[in-house]
């Protein structure tokens, strides 16, 4: 087994993975136990969306082509000739694949689709109609489905057939505009937020589609677009400028409604500082030994202290250059003050007290061991446990397809 970086073969037994917890099958979360799940999509969104859904207990049947999702595809890197972008969306699925360009497989779509509770595509709207699987087609054939719709763009207005990836949405919100130094020109996101934000987007709300539903007896359709998810994200960035027409620029995230709120060197390290009140304020200056410096009358407020952030800025870093981080670190910590590393992503996979809240583990089923990042949510002091590792493609055709009425004579 062989795990591959984009310049060089790895040692398996090298491989971060391999540090982690390792965790077998089992299911903790139940609440959504006897729903199916019917997922379309491909690449990052809608995939995201359904293995939410999943850890929550829901059966999830993914369909895919006979070449399989995008994601399949997106490497190097790879584990076991699977994309890591893919193992990091796809746990606990059922991977069916169905070429529906086919009468047969247009039949078994439909009866598999017929035997959903929800139903997720990222197909834009004008090919949702052309494929007979928008949500008049598929209300015809369950009237209580909750149809979840992923899109760029939504499902109405001028822009919504057009294609849309993360980088185009995060284009469009303009969280690449205030993201990076004052001097560079504008970033993407280190992660593709967009897609992350809207599949939790499409998550959430299909949970209160099925709540409603339980009340009810009725479907629901719902519609989330990328760029909306990603505009949302900047919520308090955009209020400021509606209220008051501040403009928000690029400053390295070194600007903020809060004075003081941005990353600073130390000795060896550098760190984050937030001081997000007067008594915060004021116990950072007694904890660096000058409280008559938070004391001068010019710094009183938070408005006060914005006015004269250059000056702030500069002592500051004066003194934490005086220590290394670690230090500042344990005396912040000592003080009440809010501050932190700036970590590496193999800091963060390495940080025990995230791996001992079961952030990270290693899947292991069979002769497969796949490394996957937890869902981050406790319930009643309990994490998800996942049920099956990511799917290899097309490995549950037969079992998904062999009760359809459509298919259960073929196979």
């Amino acid at each position: 087994m062989t795990g591959q970086t984009a310049d060089t073969d790895i040692r398996d037994d090298a491989l971060p993975y391999h540090d982690l917890p390792v965790v077998r099958g089992g299911q903790t979360f139940g609440m959504l136990n006897g729903l199916r799940v019917v997922d379309v999509t491909t690449s990052v969104a809608g995939p995201y969306a359904t293995m939410l859904l999943s850890d929550f207990g829901a059966e999830v049947i993914k369909v895919e082509r006979p070449h399989g999702d995008d994601a399949r595809a997106w490497g190097p890197p790879w584990l076991d000739q699977q994309a890591l972008w893919f193992t990091a969306v796809n746990r606990n699925k059922k991977s069916v694949v169905i070429d529906a360009r086919t009468p047969e497989g247009k039949a078994a779509m439909l009866d598999l689709i017929a035997s959903a509770d929800v139903f997720v595509t990222n197909q834009p709207p004008s090919v949702q109609r052309k494929l007979g699987m928008d949500y008049a087609a598929i209300k015809a054939l369950r009237e209580d489905i909750v149809f979840v719709s992923i899109t760029g763009f939504g499902l109405e207005g001028e822009r919504a057939d057009l294609t849309c990836y993360d980088l185009i949405a995060e284009g469009y919100s303009g969280v690449m505009d205030i993201t990076g130094a004052a001097d560079s020109g504008p970033q993407k996101i280190g992660t593709p937020a967009a897609d992350m934000l809207a599949g939790q987007d499409a998550a959430m709300a299909a949970m209160a589609a099925l709540f409603e539903r339980h009340k009810t007896g009725k479907g629901h359709l719902i519609d989330v677009s990328l760029v909306e998810s990603m505009t949302r994200f900047l919520a308090c960035r955009i209020s400021p400028y509606l209220g008051a027409g501040e403009v928000p620029a690029r400053t390295g995230g070194t600007d903020s409604v809060i004075a003081i709120y941005q990353p600073f060197d130390t000795a060896d390290l550098p760190m984050n500082l937030g001081l997000g009140n007067d008594g915060i304020w004021a116990r950072f200056w007694d904890a660096v030994g000058d409280p008559d410096y938070a004391a001068r009358p010019e710094f009183a407020t938070n408005a006060d202290r914005r006015k004269c952030r250059p000056e702030i800025v500069a002592r500051i870093q004066e003194i934490l250059l005086t220590r290394t981080r670690d230090e500042w670190l344990s005396l912040m910590a000592k003080a009440r003050v809010p501050a932190g590393p700036i970590n590496r992503v193999d800091e963060v996979a390495a940080d025990k007290p995230l791996q001992d809240r079961g952030l990270f583990y290693t899947y292991a089923e069979d002769d497969r061991m796949v490394p996957q990042i937890g869902l981050g949510i406790r319930i009643n002091d309990q994490v998800a446990t996942a049920r099956s590792a990511p799917p290899l493609l097309g490995a549950h055709t037969a079992e998904v397809l062999s009760g359809l009425p459509s298919t259960k004579d073929q196979l």
